[in-house]
């Protein structure tokens, strides 16, 4: 009844079958574990987020690496703007995804400590890429600044290449310790996105809170990709009573007597 099953097409659709359901299974499961680490990451940005302020020198020092828990907490910090050392960060861009710079600026505290402010995003609206561009100066004097602190960049993890020879007071990536070497001064690790004091004119631009990863979207896929898998054995079982049912019909059809024909 089922000797077709053996034939070359219907042992290869079997065989894919067969693979197919554990293939469906497992990305199922990646895409919960996809689900699961967004989620964690949320969970953390919305901690840090809500944390209270603190000093800035109580999450991070000289050479530090800021950790996962510490990126987004809002630090605060005394000192004044050091503007004869700031440099641009390059193909940056806005909440318009307009291209242009992050402006980088050395934050001398009371204790002779720098920490690196990232004050915002202006246009690349200078002559030539290779001009310094007009940057908005801060506020003179001392003053408290406040700002959500962010790990160095890195190629690996911003998919930005660190390219090499570069007009002078540009840079591609924000790296404490390359800064701390150009500066010949204690910089501490990371750096902070300012929140306040905010800039007159709005410019430079402030760089908007982080937003949370889309997680829903990864538990819908690994749900599809399970039912995708429960579909395959009900459709190859729907194939193979198909097939039986139209082999019955045309063997019944060869056995069937022949009428004779009319006079």
């Amino acid at each position: 009844m089922y000797r077709f099953l053996l034939s070359r097409q219907w042992v290869i659709l079997t065989l894919v079958a067969v693979l197919l359901i554990p293939t469906m299974i497992r990305l199922g499961f990646w895409q919960m574990h996809r689900y699961d680490e967004r989620t964690a990451r949320n969970d953390l940005v919305a901690e840090a987020l809500g944390a209270k302020p603190v000093p800035v020198e109580s999450l991070t020092a000289p050479g530090k690496k800021i950790t996962p828990r510490e990126r987004y907490r809002t630090v605060t910090a005394k000192g004044r703007f050091d503007t004869e050392n700031e440099v641009v960060v390059r193909r940056r861009t806005n909440s318009n995804d307009k291209i242009g710079y992050h402006v980088l600026t050395p934050f001398v505290l009371d204790d002779g400590k720098v920490l690196l402010v990232n004050r915002g995003w202006i246009p690349a609206d200078a002559p030539s890429q290779t001009d310094y561009p007009e940057v908005p100066a801060p506020p003179r004097g001392e003053i408290t600044v406040t700002g959500r602190m962010m790990p160095d960049e890195t190629t690996a993890a911003s998919g930005i290449k660190d390219l090499e020879g570069l007009p002078d007071r540009q840079i591609m990536l924000i790296d404490s310790e390359r800064e701390a070497a150009r500066l010949g001064a204690p910089v501490l690790g990371g750096y902070a996105v300012l929140t306040s004091p905010e800039p007159e004119n709005d410019t430079p631009e402030l760089i908007g809170r982080p937003g949370n990863e889309d997680a829903a979207l990864n538990f819908a896929y690994a749900v599809q990709w399970w039912l995708f898998a429960a579909a395959v054995p009900v459709g190859w079982w729907f194939l193979v009573r198909r097939e039986k049912r139209e082999r019955e019909t045309a063997e019944d059809v060869g056995t069937a007597p022949a009428e004779p024909a009319p006079v």
